[in-house]
């Protein structure tokens, strides 16, 4: 561990490429100045730009998929460079070729190297990213594996990386002030060759990438881009959770495919057995909450809608609590997690509390220790929503929500996002269904345990996988939940349009 820094804010060197810097480094420097970090930027002169013609096809490919904001990839003329008067107690190395310096050195590397084009590179190969926050080139500090959504578009993909490669530079300085670095192991030394970088693109683009956003552009002219299926069963003893296989028996909720219906989460309500669940009609392309009651033989009765906003919403987790029936949707379109309290089960409710502001996506709720706990992930301003663990804390349900000393908690497509409500096994151990984007969106499921959690400290895990064996015929599962005798599953599944 470094020396304790005091209570001051470190002052921090941020250096930058001289020429054609990009917008990625300045939103760095962006949200290190509004935390409060007293910073400086330097210029790097011997950086390369990036070649025109990476930028053409990236900027070539946003105006294909009608994006007007301007990408994190996005080259400027410049950054300002900015001087102060106290003396640095930390650089971070937005260039990548910092010169050496006594002054202990942050440095970001992407699949090893230590220039960002190696993003573009990749992502154009089909390739999956992992992001280094390095001290003083020798030692790594922290890791990211970011969640690539859009993997048909080179360009949404380098902005899913680079947004991770924001999210964390900034945590990794806040590590340093706080002196909580958690150092690893050393890095690889091998010397790159960046001039190989810049040919590896033009092949790599017309061979790999073209073809990728060729073949999903014919799949979307005759499949829908999305739609789910819920997948129920009854049954007594061991489930999904225990075998960590999909087995059999399974019945799928029908459709008439104009909608889908995903997320579902079981209720148990006097004797009855209640299913809620994302209903998303293709024609509005936003969801709203139905319900899904099933009687006594375990057959379900058709949908109905019981909450709609003017926004996006999904995730229905519902649950039993001081007297009351709540629900917890996702509403991250909405910009805040809302807590809804039933008045009329199961069709009416109506807002409790706003218990987080921002894109807060599949908020699930632990009780646990004497306090709530909430584990969702957090878009970070940019990026995917499926990567970046968020934990919060509270004494009430209601609120006031305290996010975790250590947000973010990790970057992992492979365990960052929940994917269903916490499992509490007899032995009292307690596990979560984690989401694995590895192969995308909806790619499949884990299971991770829950190994600590405290105010200081949050373990997770590595998930055991779900393996997709049975009868059920939509393997790309994201929800597992039961309630009583009834389990719930969902998959993606190919709709002609």
């Amino acid at each position: 561990m470094l020396p304790r820094m005091g209570s001051a804010m470190p002052s921090i060197d941020i250096i930058v490429p001289k020429s054609a810097p990009r917008r990625w480094q300045e939103i760095v420097i962006r949200r290190l100045q509004a935390d409060g970090y007293d910073t400086a930027v330097l210029h790097q002169p011997l950086s390369a730009a990036w070649p025109a013609a990476v930028n053409a096809s990236l900027a070539f490919e946003r105006q294909v998929f009608r994006r007007r904001d301007q990408a994190l990839a996005a080259p400027l003329s410049e950054i300002p460079a900015s001087t102060r008067s106290r003396t640095s107690a930390l650089r971070l190395d937005l260039a990548g070729n910092a010169v050496p310096s006594d002054v202990p050195t942050i440095g970001l590397r992407f699949d090893g190297s230590q220039s960002d084009l190696s993003v573009v590179v990749a992502v154009a190969a089909g390739n999956l990213p992992v992001i280094e926050a390095v001290l003083d080139g020798w030692t790594v500090i922290g890791r990211a594996w970011p969640m690539i959504d859009r993997r048909e578009a080179a360009s949404l993909g380098v902005e899913d990386v680079l947004a991770r490669a924001i999210t964390l530079a900034v945590a990794s300085v806040r590590s340093f002030a706080e002196n909580r670095l958690e150092m690893s192991e050393h890095v690889s030394t091998t010397p790159e060759n960046r001039a190989s970088g810049t040919l590896a693109f033009a092949s790599t683009y017309l061979a790999s990438a073209m073809p990728r956003l060729g073949r999903e552009a014919m799949r979307r002219a005759r499949f829908r881009h999305a739609h789910w299926r819920v997948g129920y069963r009854f049954l007594e003893g061991p489930g999904v959770a225990s075998t960590c296989e999909l087995g059999g028996g399974w019945s799928a909720l029908p459709d008439l495919g104009d909608r889908f219906y995903a997320d579902p989460f079981p209720f148990e309500w006097q004797g009855r057995s209640f299913l809620f669940v994302e209903d998303y009609p293709h024609a509005t392309g936003k969801a709203v909450i139905s319900v899904v009651p099933f009687d006594a033989a375990g057959v379900p009765e058709e949908p109905r809608c019981v909450l709609e906003e003017p926004y996006h919403l999904s995730y229905p987790q519902v649950f039993e609590r001081d007297g009351a029936i709540w629900m917890l949707p996702e509403a991250s379109s909405g910009g805040k997690l809302v807590l809804y309290r039933s008045t009329e089960f199961p069709d009416r409710w109506e807002p409790e509390a706003v218990l987080v502001e921002g894109e807060i996506s599949d908020a699930t709720l632990l009780d646990h220790g004497g306090k709530l706990w909430l584990f969702a992930t957090n878009r970070d301003g940019y990026g995917s929503t499926s990567d970046t663990l968020v934990v919060f804390h509270a004494l009430r349900l209601a609120g006031p929500w305290t996010p975790h000393a250590l947000n973010p908690i990790l970057i992992d497509r492979r365990m960052a996002r929940p994917g269903g409500a916490f499992i509490r096994a007899a032995d009292g151990r307690i596990s979560l269904p984690v989401q694995d984007g590895t192969l995308g969106y909806g790619g499949g499921l884990g299971i991770s345990q829950l190994l600590e959690l405290d105010e200081n400290t949050v373990r997770l895990s590595a998930p055991r996988p779900i393996a997709a064996r049975g009868d059920w015929p939509y393997p790309k599962i994201h929800t597992l939940n039961r309630s009583g005798r009834l389990e719930v599953i969902d998959g993606i599944a190919a709709v002609r349009k």
